[in-house]
C-alpha cells in the first residue's frame, strides 16, 4: 500500500442510525470547514453561529417531515444524511466531514439511506462545480433533470445548481 492510497470502504463499515441531539455538535463542526462550505454553496448566512445552528437542527430532530440519520464509520461519527420537504417535494441532503471525502462513504451512506427512506420521487440539488456530490447522487441512481440558480451565502454570489431526481 502506498501513502495516500485510497482504500475502498467496506459496505459494513458504514452505518446509519437515527440522529441524536449530541450528534449536532459534530455536524456543526463539520460544516465549518471552508472548502466544504464553498462546495456546498447554499448555507445559512451565519453558519458559524453555534447557538443558532443547534437550535435550528434540534427542531429538525423532532420535525416529522424530516428524516435525519447520522453516518458512522466503525462507530465514529463522520456525517449526516436527511430527507426534508421543500415546497411539497422530498429532497435529500448530506454532509460528510472533510477528512473522510473520497473514500466512498457518502455513496454507501446514500444507498443505505435510500433503503430506509422510501419517499419517491426524491430530489437532490448540488452546486454546478461540486463534482464529488454529483457523482454520489449519480451512483445512488439519481438522474440530472435540470438546473436552477440561487444566491449562495458561502460564495456571496448567484450560483447555478443541478437538480437531480430519483423515482
Amino acid at each position: 500500500m502506498q501513502p495516500n492510497e485510497i482504500i475502498p470502504m467496506q459496505h459494513e463499515q458504514v452505518k446509519l442510525r437515527q440522529s441524536e441531539k449530541s450528534d449536532l455538535e459534530f455536524f456543526f463542526r463539520f460544516q465549518l470547514n471552508e472548502e466544504a462550505g464553498y462546495l456546498a454553496a447554499f448555507m445559512p448566512k451565519d453558519h458559524t453561529n453555534r447557538e443558532a445552528y443547534l437550535e435550528k437542527h434540534t427542531r429538525f430532530l423532532y420535525d416529522p417531515t424530516i428524516h435525519m440519520q447520522t453516518i458512522l464509520m466503525d462507530e465514529t461519527i463522520v456525517g449526516s444524511i436527511a430527507k426534508f420537504e421543500m415546497e411539497g417535494d422530498a429532497e435529500i441532503t448530506y454532509w460528510l466531514d472533510r477528512t473522510f471525502w473520497g473514500k466512498g462513504i457518502a455513496t454507501i451512506a446514500l444507498r443505505k439511506f435510500l433503503t430506509i427512506e422510501t419517499t419517491r420521487p426524491i430530489y437532490g440539488r448540488v452546486a454546478f462545480d461540486n463534482t464529488g456530490s454529483q457523482k454520489v447522487l449519480e451512483k445512488g441512481g439519481f438522474v440530472k433533470i435540470g438546473t436552477d440558480k440561487g444566491f449562495a451565502n458561502a460564495r456571496q454570489m448567484e450560483v447555478a445548481e443541478f437538480i437531480y431526481k430519483l423515482t
